[in-house]
């Protein structure tokens, strides 16, 4: 339970973020977040332990039954895009929202920029305390973008987060879950493309979707595999 090592200071709000969906040729990147209030590490210890008794593992590497499966025991159904939700835990509040960047953002900044801005973006709007240390857990190698301003929060990236971090494990399954989910309702507007099956990634069969049909309105039309087949 790296949260223990990295998390020494209570009282302390704790944000944990990920995203899925940069590698996908159509569709959003959709992040994951959630935020909880811990007073002191024994409490933040059974957070953890409750949580890991779940299930909790990096969401690339279960199934969606699975991922169903615990969210439901944690009592998580509604993912709608940037709606917090809440879920308690022997008073502990754990609240958690899904927030969406979609092909338009991606097209207009880069994938990289749009994924940070929707971990910032979603982090800001789960974040309550203003008085109480902040830090937020992030998967991958990079801190958020601020631009000139400076970060409010201990931000503290790490590599493969959601296989260290049972926080951000969650997070990523909350937002694979959502995005899987999303993808599935562009599959009924759009099924010459198989949504459903690749879920936006670059199979063989969506690349040659997209050769024999040209790219639709949620395609990334910036994307190898898309904008060679963008009508000017």
């Amino acid at each position: 339970m790296i949260e223990l090592k990295l998390i020494p200071e209570f009282p302390q709000q704790i944000i944990a973020t990920d995203e899925v969906g940069r590698g996908p040729l159509g569709g959003p990147v959709v992040v994951g977040a959630i935020r909880v209030l811990i007073e002191d590490q024994e409490s933040l210890k059974k957070l953890l332990k409750f949580i890991k008794s779940k299930g909790i593992k990096d969401s690339k590497k279960i199934s969606s039954l699975e991922r169903l499966r615990i969210l439901n025991d944690l009592g998580i159904e509604d993912l709608s895009f940037r709606e917090k939700g809440c879920l308690n835990f022997k008073g502990l509040e754990i609240s958690y929202v899904t927030w969406e960047m979609d092909h338009e953002i991606i097209d207009q900044e880069n994938i990289l920029a749009a994924s940070l801005r929707g971990m910032k973006e979603a982090a800001e709007f789960l974040s309550i305390s203003k008085k109480k240390q902040t830090t937020v857990l992030i998967d991958g190698h990079m801190k958020l973008r601020w631009g000139i301003k400076i970060s409010p929060w201990n931000e503290i990236p790490i590599i493969k987060g959601d296989s260290k971090s049972l926080l951000i494990g969650l997070a990523s399954i909350i937002a694979k879950e959502k995005r899987d989910a999303y993808m599935r309702t562009m599959h009924e507007l759009y099924p010459q493309y198989g949504f459903n099956k690749h879920y936006g990634y670059p199979t063989k069969k969506h690349r040659e979707a997209i050769k024999d049909h040209g790219p639709c309105l949620i395609h990334r039309k910036t994307f190898k595999g898309v904008k060679e087949f963008v009508r000017s």
